[in-house]
């Protein structure tokens, strides 16, 4: 019996999230998260020796909303969480299970050659990476 291929990240990750800018408010970045429907947003590199940064929903309701601060007044900067943890295209989704649940987070973006490719999420590693394809 021939052995199967490992299914990759590559294989299970969307392109669920938005691009901002650290400079962005709170406010501009709830409305692109709203206007594209999605609940992650990921933030650019200032230079080429910068890292990437992530801000979730949860981010904004427990270091803006809770702490009552004006979103208009908040720049993601302020918030986001960086240096973000991130995983290659061609990793074993096994792997990726497994780190998600060493660090106690569930999504991380997909990076290749230092850019974004999309964004892989335990969500996707069961429903498109465990399930038999017909």
């Amino acid at each position: 019996m021939k052995p199967s291929l490992p299914i990759q990240n590559s294989d299970v990750m969307t392109n669920d999230y938005v691009m901002v800018d650290g400079l962005h408010t709170v406010a501009e970045a709830i409305r692109l998260a709203i206007s594209h429907n999605v609940s992650m947003l990921l933030v650019n590199k200032r230079h080429e020796h910068d890292e990437f940064g992530m801000v979730l929903m949860s981010d904004i309701a427990r270091k803006v909303l809770a702490k009552d601060k004006s979103p208009e007044r908040v720049n993601v900067y302020e918030i986001m969480i960086k240096p973000v943890f991130s995983v290659h295209a061609d990793m074993d989704i096994r792997y990726t299970a497994r780190l998600f649940e060493r660090f106690g987070i569930n999504k991380a973006p997909v990076i290749e050659a230092g850019e974004i490719l999309g964004v892989v999420t335990y969500h996707d590693i069961v429903l498109k990476g465990m399930m038999p394809q017909a």
